[in-house]
């Protein structure tokens, strides 16, 4: 098995809503904002492949939004999904699997592409099955009020007309080096996939610690339907990450990829910083 880490671009959100109730004092020396009040996220995702198998987890925003719906998240940056793929000597028809931790366009949005003749939407993983959990799929199909604007058609209804749409939960197994842990204050049934490699567990914390800023219990998102789940999730998971030396991997941490949690005084806080490709 080997594990790479795919970069699909940058873009920017409010930094108040990434840090929620922590004053804008204390979340700003830990993430800077520019003159509109917007910090910098990766959008970043993770590639597995182990034997015939190809398996991607999560893909960023795409492109196929209109100029005005990106002109309110401020893509930036050299990278992109299919340019990461083919660094790697990989593209998006090798796909075996796609792993999706939820429908929130920021992770789900590269999916489905505009076809040749931009008349209608094909997926962007022709030979590839998609994985979504049971309860995330509902969720985005029947979404409410403060959610819905996360949840774009566009991204979802091609995939369940593709026939390549495969629920789960935590007893489907895509891989014998995957498992799965469900949460339910960002979304519900978001998935994280914890992928076992060379001795190590590595933990997707897709939306649940987007950042390495998050790590506190009380640091969460604005965005999150339900932050007193979010903080009890947080607890255990972190809890779990620190007594079992799990490598936690970042989706939205501009700088840091992955890293290892410990036990102090005021929590869990990081340990050591963790590249994936030195594991």
């Amino acid at each position: 098995m080997k594990i790479y880490t795919i970069d699909t671009g940058l873009f920017k959100l409010d930094g108040g809503a990434m840090f929620g109730v922590v004053p804008k004092t204390i979340w700003n020396k830990l993430n800077p904002a520019d003159a509109n009040n917007m910090i910098s996220l990766a959008m970043r995702c993770l590639l597995i492949e182990d034997g015939e198998q190809l398996i991607l987890i999560d893909n960023g925003m795409g492109n196929k939004q209109d100029e005005k719906f990106f002109s309110h998240y401020y893509l930036h940056g050299n990278d992109n999904l299919e340019n990461s793929l083919n660094k790697l000597g990989f593209t998006s028809s090798d796909i075996t699997d796609m792993i999706l931790t939820h429908l929130h366009f920021d992770h789900c949005g590269g999916s489905v592409n505009w076809n040749a003749e931009r008349t209608g939407f094909e997926l962007a993983f022709k030979n590839a099955q998609y994985w979504v959990g049971d309860e995330q799929w509902h969720e985005a199909n029947h979404p409410n009020a403060r959610e819905k604007a996360s949840f774009l058609k566009e991204n979802i209804l091609p995939i369940h007309e593709s026939g390549q749409l495969n629920l789960i939960n935590e007893a489907t197994v895509i891989n014998p080096n995957i498992t799965f842990k469900y949460t339910y204050g960002h979304t519900n049934g978001m998935v994280h996939p914890i992928i076992r490699y060379k001795g190590y567990s590595i933990i997707y914390m897709a939306d649940l610690v987007p950042t390495q800023a998050h790590l506190p219990i009380p640091y969460v998102m604005g965005y999150d339907m339900r932050p007193i789940n979010s903080m009890n999730e947080k607890t255990l998971v972190l809890n779990e990450a620190a007594e079992n030396s799990y490598v936690l991997f970042f989706e939205h941490d501009p700088t840091l990829e992955a890293c290892t949690v410990t036990h102090t005084e005021k929590g869990v806080r990081k340990q050591n910083d963790v590249k994936i490709s030195d594991l």
